[in-house]
């Protein structure tokens, strides 16, 4: 079975029509990272186009359909950081491995080579 993404609107979590709450499930982001990202883009400039968008999605975008979100389970703040610390780390254990390859005899003896 393929596991395709749709855009829905999800007027349930939606503070208007929900299509940033759409937009949010689609892209995997916060919806309210979404919804400061639009306001700020109302105050610099770009009002016309977004509320355009805006109006547009809430007559293309079918809404959500009964239960298609409720199996995801809602990550915890405690999970979302035991995540982001899981991946800290092996982002610090794969620069300390650079950083010691580069510090390494190995490397200066290639580096040398390649400038013959």
């Amino acid at each position: 079975m393929t596991n395709e993404k749709k855009l829905y609107r999800v007027p349930e979590e939606g503070m208007l029509k929900g299509v940033l709450a759409g937009l949010a499930h689609y892209f995997n982001v916060p919806v309210k990272l979404l919804r400061v990202m639009v306001v700020l883009s109302l105050f610099f400039g770009l009002f016309f186009f977004t509320v355009l968008a805006y109006v547009i999605l809430c007559f293309v975008l079918d809404p959500v359909p009964a239960n298609r979100y409720q199996d995801e389970p809602e990550a915890t703040p405690h999970e979302l950081l035991d995540e982001a610390d899981a991946v800290l780390s092996q982002s610090e254990q794969r620069l300390r491995e650079m950083e010691r390859y580069v510090t390494s005899e190995t490397f200066g003896v290639r580096s040398r080579f390649r400038q013959l």
